[in-house]
Formats: C-alpha cells, sequence, structure tokens
C-alpha cells in the first residue's frame, strides 16, 4: 500500500476517528497496545510516542524502560467493530534510535533480511484453528462447546456460523483475503484460511487475526481460545503453516523436472526444517498445553519426517504446483508467538539451503501406523514430549538462539522455565482422582 503520512491523517479525518491503538506483541506474543487521542496521531507517525518498557514481559529493566512505538504505516486500519477507533502495528525502538533487541517483530525482519540477501522472499499461509465455548453467568469462559458440529458441518448443527460469519466480514474489511472458512473436526472447532502473504505482512494478521475472533466471539456471548487442547479425548488446535521462498517474482521452491517436481531449493528447505524442528518446537508450540495435543491419535504431527504424499508426516507438500508449490509445517499451534515462530521456521530452511542439507527419503506410510521399532528403523524421531524437554532442545541449537537475539531468547527461556515449573509442582485434578481412594 505505501501509506504517507498525510494519506493517514486524511483517512483518520474521514473516517472519524477518535482514538488510535499502537499496537505490538511482547515476547511471549501477547499483544499490548498504548491508546492514544487522534490528536496525537501526528506525533506517533514520527515515532515520538513513548512508553515504559519495564512493565512489559521480557521487555527491559527498570533503569532503560523508555522505549518508542515506531508505528508501520501500512497497518493503519479502522476497526469495523469499534467505532471511531484505528489501530497501527509497532516496532520496539530504544532510546538511542536502534531496534530494540526484545522486538520480536524486528527479530523476524532481521532472519527476512538476511533471506533477502540470498535473494529471497518468504511467503506464509498459516490455518490457524480455534474453538468456541459458551460463557457462564458471570460471563467467565467455560469449555462448554456451542454446538455438536464436525467437520465441513452446516447450521443448525454449527451454531457458530454466524459468529464465524462475522469474523470474516470484519477481517475482509481490514484488508484480508479470505479463502475459506469452516467447522473443524472437534466440536465447536473452527478454521478460517486467509491468502499467504510475505511473512511479515502475515504475522501482522495472525495477531490482529487472534484479536478479531476474540472480540466477535464475545458478541455472539461466546469465547474464542486459540489453546492448543482445552478438552481432552478430542482434536486440539493447530497452525499448520505453509511456506513457500520466491525469488524474482517466481516460485523458488517449484521445478518441473526435479523430484516430485521441487526444486533443489525446496528440499534442503525441508532437510533445514527437519534437521532443526526439535530445537525450535519451544517457540513453534510454547505452552505447557502445547504438548497435550502433540500426543499420538488425535492427528496431530508428532513424528519427524516429510511427505509428498499424506498427512501423517510432519512437513508434507500439497499437491499444487507452479506459483503455489509450497511446504506445510504442520506441528505449529496457535498460541506462538507468529513473529518468532516465522523467524525460526526460515532460520531453519535457510541452513538447509546454505549448507545443501538433505532430508532423508519422503514417507509413503502412515506414520501413526508404525510400531516404535518400525519408526526406529526408518530413522524417524519424535518432536519433544514436554514444554521442558523443549526448552532443553532450544538450549542446544546456536542458530536457533542466534535466530532469536539473546534478549529474547533468556527472557523467553527464562519464562518458559517458571511456567513449567509452576505446573510440575500444582496437584492436578487427575491427580486427586486417580490416587486419594488408593494411597
Amino acid at each position: 500500500m505505501g501509506y504517507t503520512k498525510e494519506q493517514i491523517l486524511k483517512m483518520a479525518e474521514e473516517g472519524n476517528v477518535q482514538f488510535i491503538r499502537l499496537q505490538f506483541t511482547d515476547i511471549l506474543g501477547v499483544l499490548k497496545n498504548v491508546a492514544i487521542p487522534v490528536k496525537q496521531l501526528p506525533k506517533a507517525l514520527d515515532g515520538k510516542i513513548m512508553f515504559d518498557g519495564s512493565s512489559i514481559e521480557g521487555f527491559t529493566r527498570i533503569e532503560e524502560s523508555d522505549m518508542y512505538l515506531k508505528p508501520d504505516f501500512d497497518t493503519f486500519v479502522i476497526y469495523p467493530w469499534r467505532t471511531n477507533v484505528a489501530r497501527m502495528i509497532c516496532d520496539i525502538y530504544t532510546v538511542d534510535g536502534k531496534p530494540f533487541a526484545g522486538c520480536p517483530r524486528s527479530t523476524l525482519k532481521k532472519v527476512l533480511a538476511e533471506a533477502a540477501e540470498m535473494g529471497y522472499v518468504m511467503n506464509c499461509g498459516p490455518e490457524a484453528e480455534f474453538f468456541l465455548f459458551k460463557q457462564d453467568a458471570e460471563g467467565q469462559p467455560t469449555t462448554i462447546t456451542h454446538d455438536e458440529g464436525s467437520y465441513f458441518d452446516l447450521s443448525p448443527v454449527d451454531r457458530g456460523e454466524d459468529a464465524r460469519r462475522e469474523i470474516v466480514l470484519n477481517l475482509e474489511e481490514m484488508g484480508f483475503e479470505v479463502e475459506a472458512s469452516h467447522h473443524e473436526v472437534a466440536e465447536g472447532q473452527h478454521e478460517i484460511d486467509f491468502k499467504y502473504a510475505d511473512a511479515l505482512t502475515t504475522a501482522d494478521r495472525v495477531a490482529t487475526f487472534r484479536l478479531v475472533t476474540r472480540a466477535v466471539a464475545l458478541k455472539h456471548g461466546l469465547h474464542a481460545t486459540f489453546m492448543p487442547k482445552p478438552i481432552f479425548g478430542i482434536n486440539g488446535s493447530g497452525m499448520h503453516t505453509h511456506i513457500s521462498l520466491f525469488r524474482d517474482g517466481e516460485n523458488a521452491f517449484y521445478e518441473p523436472n526435479g523430484k516430485f517436481q521441487l526444486s533443489e531449493t525446496a528440499i534442503h528447505f525441508v532437510g533445514g526444517l527437519l534437521k532443526h524442528v526439535k530445537n525450535f518446537t519451544a517457540i513453534t508450540n510454547p505452552l505447557v498445553n502445547s504438548y497435550k495435543r502433540l500426543v499420538p491419535g488425535y492427528e496431530a504431527p508428532v513424528y519427524i519426517a516429510w511427505s509428498a504424499m499424506n498427512r501423517s508426516a510432519l512437513i508434507r507438500v500439497p499437491a499444487a504446483r507452479g506459483l503455489s508449490t509450497r511446504v506445510e509445517l504442520r506441528n505449529p499451534d496457535p498460541s506462538c508467538n507468529p513473529y518468532l515462530a516465522f523467524a525460526v521456521m526460515l532460520k531453519a530452511g535457510l541452513d538447509g539451503i546454505k549448507n545443501k542439507i538433505s532430508p532423508p527419503e519422503s514417507t509413503t506410510k502412515n506414520i501413526y501406523h508404525l510400531s516404535p521399532a518400525e519408526r526406529a528403523a526408518e530413522g524417524i524421531m519424535s518432536l519433544p514430549g514436554s514444554l521442558k524437554d523443549a526448552i532443553d532442545e532450544l538450549a542446544k541449537d546456536e542458530l536457533m538462539k542466534s535466530a532469536l537475539g539473546e534478549h529474547i531468547y533468556n527472557h523467553f527461556v527464562e519464562a518458559k522455565t517458571i511456567e513449567w515449573d509452576v505446573y510440575r509442582t500444582q496437584v492436578h485434578q487427575w491427580e486427586i482422582d486417580q490416587y486419594l481412594k488408593t494411597f
């Protein structure tokens, strides 16, 4: 789009905007904002709005707290559901005018610049699933589903259809090109797919998508959650991510005469993903709860393999070719920080390209049906089984640590170690049910 300062001021005036939300995410991917009256918009567009970074998770110490919000002009949009309110997504800068090392958006930009030096643009298309639950009499969320629908069902079984349709309409008003929306496998579970774009735009859209979904659900008396596994015994929510690299407007993954019509670039990118995926799982699956989804039996990808044919592999290659040639990484979940997730995915893939890392042969077998001995014979390993295991794997990979930068890596690990310790020292209801009467 390439908006100018003058164009944004004009759009704000014509839209009768009264407040601007300057949005950013913390290291854990939680959306934050500083709201300003519209009369402060010129100052904001000049990057002169400050905030206290010491109050944001993992940002900085009190003695280094002053931060500047530098808005991306192209992210200006007026909220369809909030009269007279607009937003812009911001990068965080220090008082000396440098990008803040703890800013996830700047972290992704750094890895994208590395790809650009190699001649590549990364495109992403995520499929973020979510649940819609009822609220109780006090307006608090429950885990009671609002419907009894299943995959691709229509109303009246899918009573969330009205909410889902309104989410789509709001997203389209905000510039999204929505390709599909449907009920997912589990009761109360939904998916809305929007067209792929460059990785930075897509990360911004994931953050916006989560905000819009929650806001619209609330209007319908429902609670939207991107928690990976809110209910035991049914499928969890994933964020399968389709990735392609383009060079000079052409899809660098497509080679008509290559095996599976894939280029060496694509094959080596897959090799890089497979090499590092255990190490970056803590980023793409960042919650204790993420590992309740990554278990066999619920279609979640657990085993580290790739396939040009079937959906049981961690990485699959969808059938489309030409400009649509892409790989699909299936383990990420929608609780992740999209900026950090895309950064580590790209860093891993670029390592594969730079070092010509060849993946093992594409598997044609249904990995879910293989025994442990058969998987071992095939050399198929598993993803980490817990957040603690994932943190330990991340610590082993200097390349992934460099993608995150020292500041984000240290603060992320510190926060997640605390999360794990709090979880493991709790007494859970399952333990009471299992042991209280027996021992």
